[in-house]
């Protein structure tokens, strides 16, 4: 009778261990940067998360570097990252330790851009209107890779016009000055942005493909991570945030909602579609 007890014991010890266990693998540790494309997916994936049972906690990173670290070291279970281009040198160093969870929006896409109402089309339109453009392209930080790509198209189509080095935001205020004014202007600029719903521009066609294409989102994991958590990969990969939300998320922020409050109306007005995503969940 006491061996018999030993053992109802021992299972029921066993059974508290699993249902702990159980519980442990509802938290997901998310990370994120505090980029205006990487953010909403960040929150909208997270609420999908929490309506699924899970808690989620975010860890913003200040660089890529700093974030793919503490996802290789397990400091964080997840993150969205453009594993093509932007996080490319990341992805391809710890790539064996990661795994692609799923797709999550796609079209990210950086060039030189100039307001919709300037009468060209192409880089290779530059130099015969350089004075319209007061012999300059508005870049960004240095370092950046789209001032990098920026510098090579310089380079491979000769154009004489100076790319100049700054900050996102002297570039967005010299924008909206050129739009007030309807000047001419060349900007290095990027979709997903509010800039360019606020203020509309055209890419200029790249003939020699300096540029790279637009390039999808993915949440990426440690290795492993589908399958130990096959539900909450399930959840994930039921999510998908066009590209043109993303800008509209964020023209609700620049307008002085918290990105919290523009995501809920997100969710919000997209009821249908989340009520899909439940049913994919289910079946």
């Amino acid at each position: 009778m006491k061996t018999l007890w030993r053992a109802l014991c021992a299972a029921a010890m066993f059974g508290m261990t699993i249902v702990a266990a159980h519980a442990e693998e509802k938290t997901i540790n998310m990370g994120t940067l505090s980029w205006e494309d990487l953010t909403p997916i960040t929150g909208i994936t997270k609420k999908v998360l929490e309506d699924a049972g899970y808690t989620v906690k975010v860890t913003e990173f200040s660089e890529w570097g700093i974030a793919y670290a503490a996802l290789t070291k397990g400091d964080i279970q997840v993150l969205a990252s453009q594993t093509d281009y932007v996080a490319q040198d990341y992805w391809n160093k710890n790539k064996n330790r990661l795994e692609k969870i799923s797709p999550v929006s796609h079209g990210l896409y950086q060039a030189i851009a100039v307001p919709a109402y300037v009468p060209i089309d192409s880089l290779e339109q530059l130099n015969e209107n350089s004075e319209k453009f007061s012999g300059k392209i508005i870049g960004i930080e240095p370092g950046s890779g789209l001032m990098r790509d920026a510098s090579t198209a310089v380079k491979d189509y000769d154009i004489k016009l100076q790319l100049v080095e700054g900050s996102t935001a002297a570039m967005t205020a010299a924008l909206k000055s050129a739009y007030d004014r309807k000047e001419w202007i060349a900007v290095t600029v990027w979709e997903p942005s509010w800039m360019v719903q606020k203020f509309p521009v055209k890419y200029l066609k790249d003939p020699k493909g300096i540029f790279p294409p637009p390039q999808g989102y993915y949440w990426i994991g440690q290795k492993g991570f589908s399958e130990e958590n096959p539900h909450a990969r399930e959840v994930m990969a039921s999510v998908y945030v066009p590209i043109a939300d993303i800008t509209t998320i964020n023209g609700a922020v620049k307008d002085g909602k918290t990105m919290d409050q523009a995501v809920q109306d997100w969710v919000g007005a997209h009821a249908d579609l989340i009520k899909r995503w439940e049913n994919i969940k289910k079946n």
